[in-house]
């Protein structure tokens, strides 16, 4: 039996794409790196081991204060103060409600040290972030973008 170069090189390929760990596999559209409306820093969402979203600050574009990397002195608790910005996590416990949509999370804002409730819809390379206080009808939405 004679077989083709085509068809051992389909099967390697298929090979290589069955053994690709799982959470290669399942990994979410929003999954991935993405910059705030400003332009002034990058989030990084990943779904975490409870199958919630999350993001963490991974770029500033001004990481530095007088010669030391910016600090979240903003907040309201004393003993979170000096922990610095990059790697903040800022997105916490997303669950996906929709194809596109993202809910029953909250935002921590570095720049004031509120938490607000948020949801997020992802479409095509954007995600609108919208930030509230009780119902998300009276908040505010910005838009991200997807980036490397």
């Amino acid at each position: 039996m004679k077989t083709s170069f085509r068809t051992i090189l389909s099967l390697c390929m298929l090979l290589v794409y069955l053994c690709r760990p799982e959470s290669l596999l399942a990994q979410d559209r929003i999954e991935g790196n993405w910059t705030d409306a400003k332009q002034e820093a990058k989030i990084n969402i990943y779904k975490s081991t409870d199958n919630k979203f999350y993001g963490k600050i991974t770029w500033l574009k001004e990481p530095m204060r007088n010669g030391k990397p910016k600090l979240d002195e903003h907040n309201p608790d004393k003993e979170l103060k000096n922990r610095p910005i990059i790697g903040l996590l800022i997105l916490k416990g997303f669950e996906k409600d929709a194809d596109n949509g993202y809910d029953e999370g909250t935002i921590y804002d570095p720049k004031n040290g509120k938490t607000y409730s948020c949801e997020m819809t992802l479409k095509n390379n954007t995600l609108n972030i919208r930030g509230y206080i009780g119902i998300s009808l009276i908040g505010r939405t910005t838009v991200w973008t997807r980036t490397n």
